[in-house]
């Protein structure tokens, strides 16, 4: 499983933001050639139509702990989208979790990202 560079949280909060510029591995950007491993080449995903969402769980498991809604940003053809947390997301034990990214488009198709968000989560002060 391949995961995108590691996110470090506190247990207890709900920041910060997470921004995303989703990205299509088998379409090259405008102006360069598709290289598979580097996501520099890739094209934006037009996210006009998709929900997008992230599912988190602790690594390990296959039970999702909580899912957040991502907002999409205009003009919506470059793939640009935030995530914010949900009040009671990182209520969590310290340790490791993932999230996937999830777009439904509106005639119901799905399309998930391969790649995983990776978080690592400490404890907090007491």
């Amino acid at each position: 499983m391949a995961y995108y560079e590691t996110i470090h949280l506190v247990a207890g909060d709900d920041k910060p933001e997470l921004n995303f510029v989703l990205r299509d591995s088998n379409t090259a950007a405008s102006g360069v050639n598709l290289d598979p491993d580097d996501s520099t080449t890739w094209a934006p995903i037009d996210i006009s139509d998709p929900t997008i969402v992230v599912k988190f769980r602790k690594l390990g498991t296959t039970a999702t702990l909580d899912t957040m809604t991502c907002v999409k940003v205009a003009p919506y053809t470059d793939g640009a989208c935030f995530m914010q947390w949900n009040a009671t997301t990182l209520d969590v034990t310290a340790g490791i979790y993932e999230g996937e990214i999830e777009l439904t488009y509106t005639n119901g198709r799905v399309m998930t990202l391969f790649d995983l968000l990776k978080f690592k989560v400490r404890g907090e002060f007491e």
